[in-house]
């Protein structure tokens, strides 16, 4: 691969994860109950902190997904993104093991109309995990403010 290549790689990567986050974070923004309900759905958060996490969460994914975009500390961002990804495959997971079908909450929680979680929720989890692990693995720092001192 040349370096030119994986440059542009790393900087697609930052544009697919930062838009997906940016995403996914307007309609639980804007219907912080309804995206608590789905939180409290996987039954994995100890009961009252739903609220709380729904309250911060898609501000969380939507800082990120700006910052990925806009190149602004992208190393912070990709931990960020790194560690949201494993805790939503974690919960889908467990969720499907106790055999619980619900919706996602993943991109829409205002209405009835969300993807049941599924074996394909959790690879496509994956591959945003992947292209987090290689946005903060990257070589060059192009198209960026505040990067980590070498």
């Amino acid at each position: 691969m040349t370096r030119h290549f994986k440059v542009q790689l790393v900087f697609f990567f930052r544009l697919i994860v930062g838009i997906i986050f940016i995403y996914a974070s307007i309609d639980k923004i804007t219907h912080p109950a309804a995206f608590a309900t789905a939180i409290g759905n996987y039954h994995a958060v100890p009961f009252g902190l739903e609220n709380m996490m729904a309250m911060v969460l898609p501000w969380l994914e939507l800082l990120v997904g700006v910052c990925l975009i806009a190149g602004i500390m992208v190393d912070g961002a990709a931990i960020m993104c790194i560690v949201m990804n494993i805790v939503f495959i974690f919960a889908i997971s467990q969720a499907l093991a106790r055999g619980i079908s619900i919706e996602c909450g993943c991109f829409s929680v205002s209405t009835e109309t969300g993807d049941n979680i599924g074996l394909e929720t959790i690879l496509r989890d994956i591959a945003y995990l992947v292209m987090s692990f290689v946005i903060l693995y990257r070589n060059e720092k192009r198209l960026e403010f505040f990067p980590k001192p070498v």
